[in-house]
């Protein structure tokens, strides 16, 4: 599913996901609890208000998509 990310950048562009926005709703990322990479982009496991997503970033295409959800 792909979807809008703010993201904070500091040292590099798109260093890390601040918001993501669902249907019509801003969701804000309270923790940063992991980051990884492959190739082709970056994941990052963050939480959020209701749960715990992955967010993945297509570096290529300049995209993000949600790639996972669990609710806590």
């Amino acid at each position: 599913m792909q979807i809008a990310v703010e993201t904070y950048s500091g040292f590099k562009a798109d260093e890390r996901p601040v918001r993501f926005r669902l249907g019509e709703r801003w969701i804000a990322v309270r923790d940063l609890l992991d980051r990884w990479y492959d190739p082709a982009g970056a994941y990052f496991r963050v939480r959020a208000e209701d749960g715990v997503y992955i967010l993945r970033h297509d570096e290529r295409a300049d995209a993000w998509t949600l790639a996972s959800f669990r609710r806590e």
